[in-house]
């Protein structure tokens, strides 16, 4: 369910113009329990194009040539980033962290990582396509990658349900994994839609295929299959919404994002319409 300004927003009666991804979005984001707030027709767009972002960048970064490595196997390209021998990449000196995740998407066949740093890296290349360069720089002017450590400036929202979103982040969980192999415990993987996940090593594909990849590198005569957790992490879009108003030199009419095309927004009593 979704709520602007503390009223329902119907979205029953949406007419045709609003591209077919963002009304899918729209859709499933009113159809569950869950409430989404927002305080206005604005964030709630920026929180769409915002994910539509994350599952392009992750498509991106399945194409671009990044492999799978474990963290003491990770690769860099050295021009733009230093690599720790406990696998951590910090930026150069004198690199702007915008080129240097960039580079990540231009020159993938340079890097491997772990999936938990390329969910980062998708997350990563998604604010930067939305807020820009200038700003992204401002925010993550101290940017490294390490597994799952989020850097300074990335926000994130961390529930447990089966509310699932295109754009979020699941994690496919592999309990009886081979303990030699502790990197095949568990897939994180975007959500790009129905039945539709990229997981870095395993490529993109439906929740069947992570599972059987899974399942293929379990520990001997183990009976107990990889699953879909319930564990979801999604970035937090309205602090970058919020933190994108007031940065100096900001062009106003480059962040105006128009309020989902082609509707027109009644509120009648508690609910607001949309047609």
């Amino acid at each position: 369910m979704i709520k602007i300004n503390h009223k329902w927003l119907d979205v029953s009666q949406i007419q045709p113009g609003i591209p077919s991804k963002a009304l899918e979005l729209l859709q499933l984001l009113a159809g569950y329990a869950t409430v989404f707030e927002y305080q206005s027709l604005e964030e709630l767009n920026f929180e769409i194009q915002l994910r539509l972002r994350v599952m392009d960048a992750a498509i991106s970064l399945d194409k671009s040539g990044a492999e799978f490595a474990t963290l003491d196997e990770s690769e860099t390209n050295h021009r733009y980033w230093r690599l720790a021998k406990d696998g951590t990449f910090t930026l150069q000196p004198g690199i702007p962290p915008h080129l240097a995740i960039a580079d990540i998407f231009q020159n993938g066949r340079l890097y491997a990582f772990e999936c938990g740093t390329a969910i980062v890296v998708t997350f990563l290349r998604a604010i930067m396509d939305i807020i820009g360069p200038r700003n992204f720089d401002y925010l993550f002017s101290d940017l490294f990658l390490y597994d799952w450590h989020p850097p300074t400036n990335m926000a994130l929202r961390v529930h447990r349900g089966t509310d699932y979103i295109p754009g979020d982040c699941v994690y496919f969980k592999n309990p009886e994994h081979n303990e030699k192999t502790p990197e095949w415990q568990g897939e994180n993987a975007i959500l790009l839609g129905k039945d539709l996940f990229f997981g870095h090593g395993i490529g993109i594909t439906n929740s069947k295929g992570i599972i059987d990849e899974l399942n293929d590198n379990r520990k001997l005569n183990a009976s107990i299959s990889a699953y879909l957790s319930n564990h979801i992490v999604s970035l937090d879009s309205s602090y970058y919404y919020d933190t994108v108003q007031p940065f100096p030199g900001r062009k106003e009419e480059s962040y105006r994002l128009s309020s989902l095309p082609e509707s027109i927004v009644a509120e009648i009593g508690s609910k607001l319409h949309v047609s």
